[in-house]
């Protein structure tokens, strides 16, 4: 908690910052990264330096100060004498009366329950039924100003399990009904209250709602949703109904350097108003003509001209930037427009065209690197195009579609094993009535023909006994399909984290699983002829046959290493949030460390026989590997 001033400016706050230093947040924040989560005096700034935080007389926690009047936090007085102010390691700053032993007798207040615009792990969003406070959060005015913006984000006040943002008090997005666990967030609704609380310990670490409204997410905020204006909007987006004078046919805005003189014009001193707002306020007001915002330097207050006002075009450096609403002349000929619009009509067609010869030239580039990666399998006296149902080189075979079709039943729903990120995975029986697991790549996948061409490369070519055996694939059109050796028990997954199994795994048996991917690993990284990084190790990834016996699968995100190369560095950072090592989530170095700690993660999931990101600390959103250096220490 420090005093500070954002920018340039001289108004001065007191604020929470999460540090590296802060366990809980070390894993999110780097050095550098100055945006407080939570402000005392977002609304009453101080320029005094000499500022201190106090507990007075009465039991309040306030700020002093030489300019005037104190600031209070918790402003009802109270008649307890042995009370210390304190911030925890989770963000919250409370005032607290203690026993006489030292032991916490009460909570008498605390940040959490007035959060500004940072939604930290523990803090809640809605209403207290009793009281009738409200827990919600509130955008800065402008990236530069602090103070309360015209955003709010909260559960909904019609009392609908769904969250909204609005804007100036209209709805301006809306979440629809959010099952739990969906963005992170709970849902807890009692006679005493009802609230969203987010929990969940993972990379982000904290949601923001930005001055323009979006919701962001981490410490490098970025963008989740409520994204109204820039780019596509969210399907949650509420349309904004302007009056009938401001229709996109007849006006636009245009920016000017002028003198203004004349009185036929109104200032608003709300200085939380940012530019955007004032543009709002100028489109929803049929008499403005022209809008600017009052401190330039930050960027806030709003000052509006009507349609009587007298403006001079300036050019020395006296003038300001002003906004212009100007209407088109909607009397202007037809054959104008026709004018306008024929070149218009010519590019997009000429466009169009180059689109889709562009997509041709991808998709026969496609094709291209398929048929090198199964000329490399088949060998150099194979002949392209020819490869259904054939043995190539490495023992591995190139399926026709229809052979899938008849081993899958056509992907018949009583066939389906499981789904993952890469696509859904069947049960098939081939003609010699060998069982197979089909793994088909899905078109709404975020893995394509790179990770199709990386598994069948790697696979093919590594053989161990703790790595699933890759027995062939089929591409034709535009289906990848892969087909694996069928696992009996099918995934850890679904024994570690299954109430009424997860007893099944005596202690001997997670033991050799455990020692089993750990000799998958050492092989990957050490003995196979290409030193491999995982880079997904996680429960469902490890495929367990008829003996309990663990395979390695799924290398659609492996990374293939020199002899003599350790670590590199990567742009695409690929995973599963809660396997991923620090340095390789907030940085992108990728090293056989990166495995490492996967294998640990999942070792302590072994173990244990809860997920990673369970919440395991009433007062700590602690996930399993922060509860483990929690017991520790």
């Amino acid at each position: 908690m420090q005093i500070f001033s954002p920018g340039k400016s001289r108004k001065r706050y007191l604020g929470i910052f999460a540090r590296p230093s802060l366990d809980m947040y070390s894993h999110v924040i780097q050095e550098g990264d100055e945006k407080a989560v939570w402000i005392a005096n977002r609304d009453d700034p101080i320029t005094d330096t000499s500022a201190s935080l106090m507990i007075d007389r009465d039991g309040r926690l306030m700020i002093s100060h030489s300019e005037g009047k104190v600031i209070l936090l918790s402003a009802t007085p109270t008649a307890a004498t042995n009370l210390t102010a304190i911030l925890l390691d989770n963000g919250n700053f409370v005032l607290r009366e203690l026993n006489s032993n030292g032991s916490v007798h009460r909570t008498l207040w605390q940040s959490f329950d007035y959060p500004t615009d940072t939604l930290l792990p523990g803090m809640k969003l809605g209403i207290n039924l009793r009281t009738g406070h409200n827990w919600s959060l509130t955008s800065w005015a402008t990236d530069q100003a602090p103070a309360s913006g015209s955003f709010t984000f909260g559960l909904d006040p019609n009392g609908t399990n769904q969250l909204i943002i609005s804007w100036m008090g209209k709805v301006y997005w809306k979440s629809g009904p959010l099952p739990n666990g969906h963005f992170g967030f709970k849902y807890v609704s009692n006679e005493d209250e009802k609230y969203f609380t987010y929990t969940a310990y993972s990379v982000y670490g904290r949601y923001t709602v930005s001055p323009s409204g979006s919701i962001q997410a981490g410490f490098e905020r970025n963008k989740v949703f409520g994204i109204c204006i820039d780019g596509i909007p969210d399907a949650g987006c509420v349309k904004q109904v302007l009056p009938q004078c401001r229709t996109a046919k007849n006006y636009w805005f245009e920016l000017r350097q002028v003198y203004m003189f004349g009185d036929s014009f109104k200032i608003e001193e709300n200085y939380t108003l940012s530019l955007s707002d004032c543009k709002a306020k100028c489109e929803n007001d049929c008499s403005c003509v022209a809008y600017t915002s009052v401190d330039s330097d930050e960027g806030t207050g709003c000052q509006i001209w009507g349609n009587s006002s007298s403006f001079v075009t300036a050019s020395n450096s006296l003038a300001r930037g002003v906004f212009f609403l100007t209407r088109k002349d909607e009397k202007r000929k037809w054959w104008i427009w026709l004018t306008i619009a024929a070149p218009i009509m010519v590019l997009v067609f000429a466009f169009s065209l180059c689109y889709l010869k562009q997509k041709k030239l991808i998709a026969r580039g496609k094709a291209r690197e398929v048929e090198k990666v199964l000329y490399e399998l088949a060998g150099p006296n194979a002949i392209p195009g020819q490869y259904n149902d054939k043995k190539l080189r490495h023992d591995i075979q190139i399926f026709s579609l229809e052979t899938i079709h008849v081993a899958t039943n056509n992907f018949s729903s009583d066939n389906k094993l499981g789904e993952g990120g890469y696509g859904p995975v069947y049960k098939g029986m081939l003609v010699d009535e060998q069982e197979v697991a089909i793994k088909r790549l899905s078109t709404s996948s975020g893995q394509g023909l790179v990770e199709f061409q990386n598994e069948i490369k790697l696979i093919a070519k590594l053989q161990h006994t703790n790595l699933v055996r890759l027995l062939g694939c089929c591409v034709e059109g535009e289906e990848k399909i892969l087909v694996y050796e069928y696992m009996m028990n099918k995934s850890l997954d679904l024994f570690l984290f299954d109430a009424s199994r997860r007893d099944t795994l005596k202690w001997n048996t997670r033991l050799n699983i455990i020692e089993g991917v750990a000799q998958g690993i050492l092989y990957l990284h050490e003995y196979s002829r290409l030193r491999v990084i995982h880079r997904d190790l996680k429960a469902s990834n490890i495929l367990l046959d008829d003996n309990m016996n663990p395979k390695i699968s799924d290398f659609g995100l492996a990374r293939i290493f020199g002899k003599q190369e350790f670590e590199a560095n990567t742009e695409r950072i690929v995973g599963t949030y809660g396997y991923m090592s620090p340095e390789y989530a907030m940085n992108g170095i990728v090293s056989m460390k990166t495995d490492v700690f996967s294998f640990g993660v999942l070792v302590l999931e072994i173990l244990n026989g809860k997920r990673n990101n369970s919440c395991y600390h009433l007062e700590r959103p602690l996930n399993l590997i922060g509860y483990a250096e929690y017991l520790k220490n």
